[in-house]
């Protein structure tokens, strides 16, 4: 039998607790429903003998290219139940992102989520000779000339009708699962050039899920947690995988954009999210308090130095508050911050893991002090996702935490941040050179972000090492962290960093237009197009003066200069972001030269 955590972990659950609830999908109603242990180690026992019927053997990789459901998961532990290895693509990737993926991986077989998915899936098909078989999730009527796609229904129904002897050779793959099978490729997003597939081995996610046991355990199957963020992406595939181990129902929630309605409906304890999803709650708690009676507004100011007094001078050092401090801030808490946690959606808050991108400290402290424990951290998707977080006590602010349980880091030259561990991938699939690359002489990985640790042992992040840059005047610019700092307003979306090899820092700036056209209405500036009311010298006047107030602080050198506003938005669909929402700085510099130029004429 093997030890592998991931390979059997639905079965074992199923055994002890069959009847309780292992994940939450949404029906095309968009309503929610349960799916016992029992229910889900059933359809990922049909569904890995129907891999096995379909030709799939241990070792060879199988692709799912969908928004985040249920079958996501199926497909992942069905995937290890054959010792085949599983490869998530970004349900927002392009045909040609998809192809690439497919022909680096030879996938044979690929699930599509839903029609445009499978069009995309069709288009790819054609350009890779490895793919035999598509399998679309979502009903959806296929194209007429198709032979080579099947329906979920069908697929789980090839496993339903497989011979004892398909069941057999399952079984017999499950049990010959060795740690060193690889699990999964998690392809990268590609900022700097195409993507790699870093191989995570079934002892990477042991290690990983052994570390995380003891870093959460704070968690228990009270907890309910709700994937938001990609299931292709590491942090939110890892976040599950802990969450299913500990026994913890998942729910799957598959549209992004609705989660200001499911997370109401779900009312998650613990959810991973990205700062830029905090950054917009931030804002829009902050516009609510503004809008307040004096008298109500003075009232949550005092609120949230009460909060800030117990949760970060106190508790966040495992300290008794007094007992004057404690009573307040229950009597606060009860009457200010539940109404906040509720309104969000949070209710019962326990711990928001957050990573990805750098996390403002005013932020941190802002919701800490409401009673709402974001858990910041920092990973790759080459370690397994998580490197280092915080601690329930004594985690330092602006840091991203102490690192896990065996895992190691420490800062090389160029100030880079070195890890070691067993939680450390392989390699990049099909790359040598890659590989080779992304290791020093004594086996430490190059993460590629630049940082310190202080003497407590906290890894302070100061930007991408590829990202930073240096001005024409030899001062060392961190992009990242201006941006961060800018993200906290309400007027500013998003923001790209101009000023490699020039004289000052420059701004790409794209404003909330939500916030910006009801000021302009509030000021009497009138406008019929959002390029029109970008024109007004009063909205370059009032942007200008809030970036002013968001940078003091910084150096002179590191303050913005010059800034242009724009009227559309940085999009992956226009390749300036990456699945990951990271901004590609080649391509912002390349598409808006004619504009970064006329910031420095």
């Amino acid at each position: 039998m093997t030890d592998n955590i991931l390979t059997l972990l639905s079965s074992r659950h199923a055994s002890q607790r069959p009847d309780a609830p292992a994940l939450a999908g949404q029906d095309e109603q968009e309503r929610w429903y349960d799916i016992s242990w029992r229910e889900f180690d059933r359809q990922i026992n049909m569904a890995a003998r129907a891999l096995a019927s379909l030709g799939v053997k241990p070792a060879d990789c199988v692709g799912t290219f969908s928004a985040n459901r249920p079958e996501n998961l199926v497909t992942d532990f069905a995937c290890y139940r054959n010792r085949a290895i599983s490869v998530s693509i970004y349900a927002t990737s392009s045909p040609e992102q998809v192809a690439y993926i497919v022909n680096d991986a030879s996938i044979a077989v690929l699930f599509a989520g839903n029609s445009t998915q499978y069009h995309f899936a069709r288009e790819a098909m054609r350009q890779c000779p490895s793919l035999k078989q598509i399998i679309v999730i979502k009903p959806i009527e296929t194209d007429e000339d198709d032979d080579t796609t099947m329906l979920w229904s069908d697929f789980i129904k090839l496993g339903e009708d497989s011979d004892r002897s398909i069941a057999d050779e399952v079984e017999k793959r499950t049990a010959e699962a060795r740690p060193t099978d690889i699990a999964t490729l998690v392809y990268t997003s590609g900022t700097t050039g195409e993507p790699k597939g870093a191989m995570l081995t079934h002892a990477n996610y042991d290690a990983a899920l052994d570390a995380h046991r003891t870093a959460l355990s704070m968690l228990s199957t009270d907890d309910v947690s709700m994937a938001f963020l990609p299931l292709s992406h590491i942090f939110e595939k890892g976040f599950t995988y802990v969450c299913l181990m500990m026994g913890i129902k998942v729910a799957v929630n598959r549209d992004p954009r609705a989660i200001q309605d499911t997370i109401k409906e779900v009312r998650p304890t613990c959810m991973c999210a990205v700062p830029r999803f905090w950054e917009k709650v931030y804002t829009a708690v902050l516009d609510k308090i503004a809008s307040m009676n004096p008298v109500s507004r003075a009232m949550v100011r005092a609120a949230l130095r009460i909060g800030h007094r117990r949760n970060l001078d106190y508790v966040r050092h495992g300290l008794k508050a007094p007992f004057w401090l404690e009573r307040s801030y229950r009597f606060v808490d009860r009457r200010i911050f539940s109404k906040l946690r509720g309104a969000i959606g949070i209710d019962r808050p326990n711990i928001f893991p957050t990573a990805g991108a750098p996390v403002s400290p005013e932020i941190v402290e802002f919701f800490h002090s409401a009673g709402l424990w974001i858990m910041v951290g920092y990973g790759l998707s080459e370690t397994t996702a998580t490197v280092t977080c915080f601690r329930q006590i004594d985690y330092e602010i602006g840091s991203v935490g102490q690192p896990l349980p065996t895992v190691n880091i420490k800062i090389g030259d160029n100030s880079e941040v070195l890890v070691k561990g067993p939680t450390v991938m392989t390699g990049y699939y099909n790359k040598p050179e890659a590989t080779a690359e992304a290791f020093t002489a004594d086996g430490w990985f190059r993460t590629g972000d630049a940082g310190y640790i202080d003497k407590e042992g906290s890894l302070f992040l100061t930007d991408r090492i590829k990202d930073l840059f240096k001005t024409s005047n030899g001062k060392y610019i961190a992009p990242q962290m201006i941006e961060a700092r800018l993200g906290t307003d309400k007027f500013i979306e998003q923001v790209a960093i101009i000023g490699d090899s020039r004289k000052f820092v420059s701004a790409l700036i794209v404003p909330n237009f939500g916030s910006l056209r009801e000021w302009a209405a509030n000021n009497g500036i009138p406008s019929t197009s959002d390029e029109e009311l970008l024109k007004h010298q009063s909205v370059h006047d009032m942007m200008e003066a809030r970036l002013e107030k968001l940078q003091k602080g910084l150096a002179p050198y590191e303050k913005i200069k010059r800034f242009t506003l724009l009227p559309h938005e940085f999009t992956m669909d226009n390749g300036e972001l990456t699945n990951t929402l990271k901004i590609k700085r080649r391509v912002i510099n390349s598409r808006y030269a004619d504009l970064i130029e006329a910031m420095y004429s």
